[in-house]
Parts: structure tokens; C-alpha cells; sequence
């Protein structure tokens, strides 16, 4: 069992308002709400900092919460609910970002499973591979090294691993940025301060790592849709939604 929060902001640098703006006929979180509701989780709970959100959330029939505006993160508010819920410390909670319409239902029950199975791990998360060299020299797009067992031991928008003798992007993965959480190691990671690493490469779950907790990485059993960040990822997937 795993539910799944989804941490959604009115405030946008590219694109403000992006939860709200209509794609295919409905809000943008709306088609988020719909993956996680599809992937079979025992509850799907809508996290924001907005009462536009949270008005618009509860009008097509989704549970939404008011939580701080003040969280640096996805993750900061989703300790906040997980808190006020009185999860209990083995629960799973997985993170769907809210702007992650097209989101396979599939990856979000992987990624839950995946923290199930292993009982030591704090996190879970999914990569997948990278096959251009462009992708793989783009600091939008974070890489993942991790050991024999699975377990991450470094993110970064650097290209790694690095071929000593050619560029190439052979062995390289992309991150995809959605996790599952025991909601007692949420707690303890959200109460943690920024770490050095984090800062540096403006990358969350380096505050993970470097505090010695277990994140867990797999390769994506399908791959996922784009994410909205700008109002050309809008249309390329308001695209998309009308190609299928």
C-alpha cells in the first residue's frame, strides 16, 4: 500500500500559474491527479501553498490541502502533510510532482514497490538511460551513478560517469524526479539543514546522501512522458494528449 502527495506551487518562475493553465480542456494538476489516481494508491492528496489550487483541486473531486508557503521544496511539504496525518513511519509516500502530467501510472507503482522490497532503504527513485551526448552534457538533465545494489551514490547536472578517453554518454542515466518515501525517513530528511552538495548542484536529494541515507535507484519500466516547465513544454504536450 503507498499513497502518493502531490506538491503543487502557484508560483513559477517560467511559467506562473502553470498548475491551473487549462491543457486539453482541463488544469494541469488535474491530469497529474488523474496518473496517480490511475496507478492504484490507497490515497491521493493534492499539497499546495494556494487557494486558487486548492479551490480549483477540490472542484474536479480531488482531496487538497493548504500547506506553508515559506517550503523550499517538494519534499519540505510533503513532511508537512505526512506530519499533520500521522503517517505512521513505515508508510510509503510517493512524490508525483505537480507538473508531471503525463506521468506513467506504471513508474509511479515502481517506484513504490521498489522501496517496499527493501526494507533498509530510506528512498526510492527511478533513472533511465541517456543515449545523445547532448543530453548527457545538459545540466537540466541530472544524472545518477549507483553501486552494484542499486543504491544512488551521486547525483549530478555534471555528465557522469565521464569517459576518460572519448566523450560519449555509454553507462549514463537520467534521474527522473519522482520519489517514494518511508514517511519516518521524510521526517527526518525534511528536518534536516541544506547540505553543501545540495547547494552546490541546487539538488535536493544530496541532502539525502550526505546524511547516509539509502536511496534506491532503478531503471524505469517505461519511459516518461515530458514534464511542463515552459509554455513550449505546454504545447508540446497539450500535443501529445491530443495525438493519443
Amino acid at each position: 500500500m503507498f499513497r502518493v502527495v502531490i506538491p503543487t506551487r502557484f508560483g513559477s518562475v517560467r511559467l506562473p500559474g502553470k498548475a491551473l493553465l487549462p491543457l486539453a480542456g482541463k488544469p494541469l494538476v488535474q491530469w497529474v491527479y488523474g496518473c496517480a489516481r490511475a496507478a492504484g494508491a490507497a490515497g491521493v492528496l493534492i499539497a499546495t501553498d494556494d487557494a486558487r489550487i486548492l479551490v480549483a483541486a477540490r472542484a474536479f473531486g480531488a482531496e487538497a490541502v493548504m500547506t506553508a508557503a515559506s517550503h523550499a521544496s517538494g519534499t519540505d511539504r510533503i513532511a508537512e502533510v505526512a506530519r499533520a496525518q500521522r503517517w505512521a513511519e513505515n508508510d510509503i509516500v510517493v512524490n508525483l510532482q505537480g507538473d508531471e502530467p503525463l506521468m506513467p501510472p506504471a513508474l509511479i507503482r515502481q517506484v513504490a514497490a521498489l522501496l517496499e522490497s527493501s526494507p533498509r532503504a530510506d528512498v526510492a527513485t527511478l533513472a533511465t538511460a541517456i543515449d545523445s551526448v547532448a543530453e548527457f552534457l545538459d545540466v537540466n538533465a541530472v544524472k545518477v551513478v549507483a553501486d552494484a545494489h542499486g543504491r544512488a551514490l551521486y547525483f549530478s547536472r555534471a555528465p557522469i560517469p565521464w569517459n576518460r578517453d572519448q566523450t560519449d554518454a555509454s553507462g549514463a542515466r537520467r534521474h527522473i524526479g519522482i520519489y517514494a518515501y518511508r514517511a519516518g525517513a521524510l521526517l527526518r530528511l525534511a528536518g534536516l539543514e541544506p547540505s553543501p552538495l545540495e547547494i552546490r548542484e541546487k539538488l535536493e536529494q544530496l541532502r539525502a546522501l550526505e546524511n547516509g541515507m539509502t536511496i534506491l535507484v532503478a531503471n524505469a519500466c517505461e519511459s516518461p512522458g515530458p514534464d511542463v516547465n515552459t509554455p513550449a513544454d505546454l504545447a508540446r504536450v497539450a500535443e501529445l494528449i491530443k495525438s493519443r
